[in-house]
């Protein structure tokens, strides 16, 4: 892969696209492409078609996608499956009209069955149901891996997909409608230590088991891809290591300063009781992680602090 490459990064301005840029301009890349959604609508085929014909990139990496949580993909199942599917089918398509031979296609470990064996391997992809809080989103995922696994196979392409286990880190979404655990909870604990240290109230048992992977690093993974060929067709990307919710609570709790009592509402739903990722394909091609938990939540939470008043997912 050439430092002059053409690379357009959809979703550019997200968390984990905005990690992808700055990553490879500090791995020296200097033809990166990205457009705001006010810029161009992925949602529009025709928008899309004459935007890979007037610029003609030659990489393509995907990070372009309506996320949330439980509660977003609850409160929005069709804007969820309906948009995630518009955005990637018009990219993997016109990226294959135009030639474009390598595409980085971004999902999430929530592709994989509910109940699936841990730690989740990537053949376990459709072999039972999904977990219904996220169905919606995942199923337009599936579909993209499906896609970009058929140009693969029809064409030839190095079309790859790559699933990462919960991410987390600077530039995330801290709107508690609409957040992941791990911000919404470093939210909570923030504003409940400015309160005089009242207590927190957490969704669930805090019984599941999760994963988590500071951003940075799956945009590692993601120029890890960029600059190799990968063999197979899709990939788990994580560090391999879960906690409990409630685990990570406490440690989220002691990074903010937060004192004050933890409060479990067990009649609001856990999710997917384990979802652990099996990431012995990525270590073996020679790709690993390389921020822990506890100092990637207090980066994250430093950032957090720096930005409180300065970007629009926070409005304390």
């Amino acid at each position: 892969m050439k430092k002059d490459t053409k690379i357009y990064i959809a979703g550019h301005r997200g968390m984990v696209g905005g990690a992808v840029w700055r990553v490879l301009e500090q791995e020296g890349y200097t033809n990166l492409l990205g457009r705001t959604s006010s810029e161009l609508d992925l949602r529009s085929q025709k928008e899309v078609d004459a935007f890979f014909e007037t610029e003609k990139p030659e990489v393509v990496i995907d990070a372009a996608a309506r996320v949330g949580g439980i509660l977003a993909n609850n409160d929005y199942p069709y804007q969820f499956i309906m948009e995630n599917m518009q955005i990637q089918n018009n990219l993997i398509d016109a990226a294959n009209k135009s030639d474009v031979q390598k595409f980085i296609f971004l999902g999430s470990s929530c592709i994989y069955p509910k109940f699936a064996p841990q730690p989740l391997k990537e053949e376990y992809l459709l072999t039972d149901t999904l977990e219904p809080t996220n169905e919606w989103y995942a199923i337009a995922k599936i579909t993209g891996v499906k896609a970009c696994q058929a140009i693969r196979n029809q064409f030839g392409k190095d079309f790859v997909s790559l699933m990462p286990t919960n991410l987390y880190g600077t530039h995330d979404n801290f709107d508690l409608k609409t957040s992941h655990v791990l911000p919404a909870m470093i939210r909570k604990f923030h504003e409940a230590k400015n309160n005089g240290n009242t207590p927190v109230e957490l969704w669930g048992s805090g019984t599941p088991m999760r994963e988590f992977l500071f951003v940075d690093d799956m945009a590692k993974s993601v120029v890890f891809a960029l600059e190799n060929v990968l063999p197979e067709y899709l990939y788990n990307v994580g560090t391999g290591i879960d906690l409990t919710i409630k685990e990570l609570a406490e440690t989220i709790q002691a990074a903010v300063g937060h004192t004050g009592e933890i409060v479990w509402d067990s009649t609001k739903p856990d999710g997917t009781p384990r979802k652990l990722m099996d990431i012995s394909k990525m270590h073996e091609l020679g790709w690993k992680h390389q921020v822990e938990l506890k100092e990637g939540i207090e980066k994250t939470y430093q950032w957090f602090l720096e930005n409180i008043e300065s970007f629009k997912q926070v409005k304390m």
